[in-house]
Formats: C-alpha cells, structure tokens, sequence
C-alpha cells in the first residue's frame, strides 16, 4: 500500500494481541482489525487533544460508512503490533483514514475507512464544522481543501 497523503507523517499507536481476539486456529480473527484501527483514530483524536467524547459532547458523530481490509500476515497472541493512521481525503461532509498494522517491520495489514460527519440529533449528514476543519489542518499542518 503507498504512503498516504496529506499528513506528512502517521501517527502510531501499539496494540497488544489478546487471547480474545485469536480464532480457533490462533491468528487474529479478521474483524479484529477494525477494532486495532478504530483503537489509532480514537488515539490519534486524543494526541491532538480532542477526545472522542468531546466530538460527541459538540454534537457531531463520525460514523464509518466504507472500510477495506488487506490482510497479509497471520498476527498471533501476545504480538505487539504497531498501527499507523494518516488522514486522507477530507471533503465537504466526510474523511478518511489509511493504515498500517506491523509486527516489527512486517507489514500484518493495511486499510482505510471512510467517515461521514453527522449531526448527533438529526443522524442527518452535516458539512465538516469549522473547528473541526481546524483540527484537521492542526493534524496535517495544511490547510484543509475539502472536494
């Protein structure tokens, strides 16, 4: 997978592999891995100081509407995996992100999602509101041109 752009450098997390989250042939259980990328955009929202909790508290709900998933090596119990995030993409009312899993320097999987921007209340979706929009510049040190 190439290197995403804008942000010019991803922001990583670590996630420890759990007995839960193995199959009966003891590899991570595919689905699991939305769980790992939800883990780096949830941490990646608090590293720039907004919290999850806070997007929800202002009203706004970033539910994912696309995902796609390339599995490429078998992770394992007690693997240590690295989960890189880039943002990608804004547009007027949705954005993406892209990742990377590894265990050391193989690459496990890789992704991205699509996010719409909601209103809370109405469900309906709703343009990127401006400190969001600010957020997003403060993430990828650009200004954000949404298309």
């Amino acid at each position: 997978m190439r290197r995403p752009t804008p942000t010019p450098a991803p922001f990583t997390t670590r996630v420890r592999v759990r007995y839960a989250e193995t199959d009966a042939a003891g590899v991570v259980y595919y689905g699991n891995y939305l769980t790992y990328f939800e883990v780096a955009r949830v941490e990646w929202l608090r590293a720039l100081g907004c919290p999850v909790t806070e997007v929800e508290r202002r009203g706004i709900l970033l539910p994912v509407v696309e995902v796609r998933v390339r599995y490429l090596l078998p992770a394992r119990l007690d693997d240590l995996l690295t989960v890189d995030v880039w943002l990608v993409h804004p547009r007027r009312a949705s954005f993406g992100f892209e990742y990377e899993v590894r265990r050391g320097d193989e690459l496990v999987a890789s992704g991205a999602t699509r996010h719409a921007v909601v209103d809370r209340g109405s469900g309906r979706a709703v343009p990127l509101p401006g400190w969001m929009r600010e957020l997003l510049e403060r993430a990828t040190g650009a200004p954000v041109t949404v298309g």
